[in-house]
């Protein structure tokens, strides 16, 4: 087998992947809670691959019912090495136009009722967000999109909205003025929280339509969306295959593998002992788990 480990997220529309091979649901359990599903576990030619519906299978959970925390834990539990995260969102640029994949290379998080970090009182750490992706992992994706037959726009700022209702106008507008390019309401802190269990991490938005800034347009409405949102799942199913298949055999070490070596603030004779037993999968590396 590959000694690679691909973790998938698959945002609306992506609920399953009919590629995987041998592919069975597992239920994971977390210190953090339940995630969002099973995980469905199986392989891609000889990559084994993890997929975790984000919204659940249905999609039951809404953007701010979503337990991040577990989702990741689950990931890591599961043994990934790297996480990919196909994610519905709305264009804020005229060229990015519905049924175009845009890899996400910077946030900007606008959330405000989730919780943002495996780390806190008695532990406490700082990751670096200043590059929020991983550029080895984001061009496997990009070249993988392609290969899927996507409109592929290469780098774009992804601005995170609280949810679940959508933006008002004068708010669509002030994001575009930030030069934020797509929104969606999930890759945070699902990107940060990636980044605390060092995983390699890449965001691949499936545009499902124009956001509210277009005046001479009335606003979209979820049935046009999830129109979409079929064509779209087609295109991430057929890029998460190209994906798997076109991983080099080696996996090369990656800086993301090793941040918590430079992250972690708190004296090792105050750290919080349940603390650290809750961090056994993302921090077991750094706390000898």
């Amino acid at each position: 087998m590959s000694e690679w480990t691909l973790g998938i997220i698959g945002g609306s529309g992506l609920y399953q992947l009919d590629a995987l091979e041998d592919a069975q649901w597992i239920s994971v359990d977390t210190p953090w809670g339940a995630p969002s599903d099973d995980l469905l576990i199986g392989h891609i030619a000889d990559v084994k691959c993890v997929f975790l519906p984000r919204h659940g299978r249905g999609h039951r959970l809404g953007p701010s019912q979503l337990n991040f925390r577990a989702n990741i834990d689950a990931m890591k539990r599961a043994g990934v090495t790297d996480l990919v995260s196909i994610s519905a969102v709305g264009s804020l640029a005229e060229d990015i136009a519905p049924g175009h994949f845009t890899v996400v290379d910077q946030f900007i998080d606008r959330t405000f009722a989730r919780e943002k970090s495996f780390f806190g009182d008695g532990l406490v750490a700082h990751v670096s967000m200043a590059d929020p992706v991983c550029p080895r992992l984001s061009s496997y994706a990009a070249d993988a999109a392609r290969k899927a037959g996507a409109t592929v726009h290469y780098s774009g700022t992804y601005l995170a909205m609280e949810g679940p209702q959508f933006s008002t106008r004068a708010e669509s507008h002030m994001y575009r003025h930030w030069g934020a390019d797509i929104i969606g309401m999930t890759a945070m802190p699902e990107a940060k929280l990636a980044r605390e269990a060092e995983l390699p991490y890449a965001l691949i938005g499936m545009v499902t339509d124009y956001d509210c800034w277009r005046e001479n347009e009335a606003p979209v409405e979820v049935e046009a969306i999830i129109a979409q949102l079929g064509a779209n799942a087609a295109a991430g199913r057929a890029l998460v295959e190209h994906l798997a298949r076109s991983l080099p055999e080696k996996r090369e070490a990656s800086p993301i593998d090793t941040v918590l070596d430079y992250a972690l603030i708190t004296d090792p004779s105050v750290q919080d002992p349940a603390l650290k037993a809750k961090l056994d999968a993302v921090g077991g590396r750094v706390f000898g788990a």
